[in-house]
């Protein structure tokens, strides 16, 4: 793999680089960096919540995001594809999951919440940047016209993965993910 290149997409992908998306939408060969992106934004929540959690925090809050960003990525996918489809939308789950994993790009600078009284703020800014560069990931993947039908498929997948996260956790007894830091690190 060659990590210059993966690091170059993973700027694009940050700064909302069009381009970037449709790059990786129309390369097969990109699914494996796509999800070296997802594993390593999830680490970088997990390693940023560290002060929340300690150890135990970093591999909770790390599965956590991981488990969660294929929960939204499944739900993201066939919400985009089968319940709200413009007429020219033909996709398949690689070219969304290659997209999305990029956009998980701004969730590395969840790794600076390490640092006492950043983790909030950090969390907050990079899942709305990361919300951002979902829309326009599902926007290019799933070849919409409209930014607002991006939106609402991202939204709409977000909740109820949020539900699902939520009632895991009640129903593990784990407690509120916002005791150990989940629920705000995850970002997805």
């Amino acid at each position: 793999m060659d990590f210059n290149l993966l690091w170059s997409r993973m700027l694009r992908a940050a700064r909302l680089d069009v381009h970037l998306y449709e790059e990786v939408e129309a390369d097969p060969d990109t699914l494996g960096p796509a999800g070296l992106v997802v594993v390593l934004s999830s680490l970088a929540a997990g390693i940023g919540g560290l002060s929340q959690g300690g150890l135990a925090g970093l591999l909770g809050i790390t599965i956590a995001a991981l488990i969660s960003w294929g929960v939204w990525a499944y739900l993201t996918y066939y919400i985009g594809t089968r319940l709200l489809p413009e007429p020219q939308t033909k996709s398949d789950p690689g070219e969304l999951l290659r997209t999305i994993g990029f956009a998980s790009s701004p969730g590395l600078i969840r790794i600076f919440g390490i640092i006492p009284g950043l983790a909030a703020i950090l969390n907050l800014v990079a899942g709305i940047w990361m919300l951002v560069a979902m829309v326009i990931a599902v926007r290019q993947a799933l070849d919409y016209q409209s930014t607002w039908r991006a939106v609402g498929v991202c939204l709409i997948g977000w909740i109820i993965q949020t539900i699902l996260l939520f009632l895991v956790f009640w129903v593990f007894g784990i407690g509120a993910p916002t005791e150990t830091g989940a629920a705000a690190s995850l970002g997805y």
